[in-house]
């Protein structure tokens, strides 16, 4: 029955509380570096959340065949007047489509903090119809625009963000002062870091001729692609539908992708120190318990019982060092951020999201750093023979 016994678990705790101060140092490196793993995930999560819940799901968004995104599409007058005549468009108690045509363009305004300029993302839209087709918006002072005039309501995320941006001022843009009547929440979607107006005032004030995208509601959210083959089938249109979520993830792509190579390169980086730094504490771990292992060996403890011992204290540490990271992650979920959306070129606001699968991701992380680092450490202790254990004890 000797090859059967383990070190008990009671054993490995206690090694690690004698040397706690050790234990705490090296679990606060790993803590580091389990914190920014985590927080880059929670970043991108962040992103791919805000813009993807910028989207309905029963809506459609039409723009340009190969528009990357509405400030590079064009949609004539003409073309705007065939998708709103489409089959399967819904209708409001009037019994008009329930669909807006939107131009859409960058304007450049000073942030509260420093003053420096950062483009913002300014639509122009139907005031009767936008709300109904994004439920998800709602105002929360002030009040909605009146059509055909230069007033504006505002994201809350833009309020929050720039300078000279608060109810009953103006701001003065495209030749124009614009009124700020309202404030909207958009529940934590990309149209939060928006100002909306007037489609027609906007078109005139930035002299476009063209909308940059239209978007409708489907009578029959299933029919979608029934929808977009008959766009399709128009030769007089060159446009392509997709469904508002899908549209609003693909933006979030390009930036959320860039943001986990940048810092998971970065993590890697700094799991190099962490790894190292475990490495060393469990060799002097073993160096200063020669004698403890010549015991164990003695008292039948075979070499895989020491082996799993030592780097049971060693994944112990990197456990510790996880739960610590990851809980100072989950505190950033309450702080705001705001960046640079490089389909748009606009700013965008998100919140860091932690998920579940990016909790686990994390841990599964630190235990990685935890096995590398004490792997040879208790390869070396399990390799002692008893002899000279006790010798130099």
């Amino acid at each position: 029955m000797a090859a059967l016994r383990t070190v008990p678990l009671s054993y490995i705790a206690r090694n690690l509380w004698v040397r706690r101060v050790t234990t705490a140092l090296t679990a606060a490196g790993m803590a580091l570096v389990v914190f920014v793993f985590a927080t880059v995930l929670m970043m991108s999560a962040g992103i791919e959340a805000t813009l993807v819940a910028t989207g309905s799901p029963d809506n459609v968004i039409v723009l340009r065949k190969g528009a990357g995104a509405e400030i590079n599409s064009a949609i004539a007058r003409d073309q705007a007047a065939i998708i709103a005549s489409l089959a399967g468009v819904a209708t409001d108690a009037r019994g008009q489509p329930l669909l807006v045509r939107e131009p859409v363009v960058l304007n450049t305004l000073p942030k509260r903090d420093g003053g420096q300029p950062s483009n913002v993302t300014v639509r122009g839209t139907d005031a009767d119809t936008v709300l109904t087709l994004r439920p998800q918006v709602r105002l929360v002072a002030g009040r909605m625009l009146r059509p055909g005039t230069s007033e504006i309501v505002v994201g809350r995320a833009v309020q929050r963000g720039f300078a000279g941006v608060d109810l009953g001022r103006s701001l003065r843009f495209a030749g124009r002062e614009w009124t700020i009547v309202g404030l909207f929440d958009a529940g934590r979607s990309g149209f939060d870091s928006e100002i909306w107006g007037d489609g027609e005032q906007m078109m005139q004030a930035f002299r476009r001729q063209a909308y940059s995208s239209v978007v409708f509601r489907l009578a029959d959210a299933g029919r979608f692609d029934a929808a977009r083959q008959a766009l399709d089938a128009d030769p007089r249109l060159t446009l392509e539908a997709k469904r508002e979520q899908v549209f609003y993830a693909e933006q979030s792509e390009a930036l959320a992708t860039f943001i986990r190579i940048l810092g998971l390169a970065l993590s890697v980086i700094f799991s190099i120190g962490a790894i190292v730094g475990a490495m060393i504490t469990m060799f002097a771990a073993v160096a200063s318990r020669i004698g403890e292992i010549g015991t164990l060996r003695a008292l039948g403890f075979r070499r895989g019982a020491v082996l799993v011992a030592f780097l049971g204290e060693s994944l112990a540490l990197s456990l510790v060092g996880g739960l610590a990271g990851l809980a100072a992650a989950a505190l950033m979920q309450n702080v705001d951020i705001s960046t640079v959306n490089f389909q748009t070129f606009s700013e965008i606001a998100f919140r860091f999201e932690l998920t579940p699968a990016i909790a686990a991701q994390t841990l599964a992380f630190s235990l990685f750093m935890g096995l590398l680092g004490g792997f040879v450490p208790a390869w070396r202790a399990a390799r002692m023979k008893i002899v000279d254990c006790l010798r130099q004890a």
